[in-house]
């Protein structure tokens, strides 16, 4: 190899692009510290102002981080606050208090507590009328907030079964509507709270109506 093809080579990365391209192509690689501050700031402005007055700019500012670095990591206001909600209901998590009626009683207290949340209702509220023109944002609040809440009854369902509780023949995705369904249209479209009066009685109800329908097959 001569002079000038080595010195051609050592400008070069392994997949042979020039390093400068290269580093430029990378790009600065994202800060979690940047993202955590930006979903916050995402949810105390959907508190403080609801989905309508909510804008990238004021994130960008409340964040202390520039617009640009908002625009290079979501494409708009809808998918920036899937990613807030997503990263809030993460901190869901199935409680173990040695029954099934504790569990859910804990478990769903918690879902309670966020749906109650000023910043969860403005944004579910119009993630819901967003999605219903946009499919692609219907996929990716379904992946990002509605699954990983599914998958939290199927554990408590497991954790249940492992204990003698109930049997693995019950429709858990109907366990899952059922709990949802309720409580999103009690808190977010008749706009009433969840006490633990209403959170025990409505449990109560649930579970005795599962136990009837397993006793006569129809679940």
């Amino acid at each position: 190899m001569n002079g000038k093809a080595g010195k051609a080579s050592a400008s070069r990365d392994g997949a042979g692009i020039p390093a400068a391209s290269a580093a430029r192509t990378r790009g600065r690689p994202r800060s979690p510290e940047a993202d955590t501050a930006i979903l916050a700031a995402t949810r105390a402005l959907l508190a403080e102002r609801g989905w309508v007055d909510l804008t990238i700019a004021e994130v960008a500012s409340r964040a202390g981080v520039a617009k640009t670095t908002l625009y290079r990591r979501w494409p708009g206001k809808a998918d920036l606050v899937v990613d807030a909600m997503a990263e809030l209901f993460s901190h869901l998590e199935v409680v173990d208090r040695g029954s099934m009626v504790q569990d859910a009683l804990a478990t769903v207290g918690q879902y309670v507590e966020l749906l109650q949340l000023p910043e969860t209702q403005a944004a579910l509220l119009a993630l819901a009328s967003e999605a219903d023109r946009d499919p692609s944002l219907r996929a990716k609040v379904r992946g990002q907030v509605i699954d990983p809440q599914r998958r939290l009854v199927y554990e408590a369902w497991e954790r249940a079964c492992a204990r003698g509780e109930v049997d693995g023949e019950t429709d858990v995705d109907l366990v899952f509507d059922m709990i949802c369904g309720t409580l999103v249209h009690r808190i977010l479209i008749k706009g009433e709270p969840v006490d633990e009066g209403y959170l025990t009685r409505f449990v109560t109800v649930l579970l005795a109506g599962l136990a009837q329908l397993r006793i006569s097959g129809g679940v």
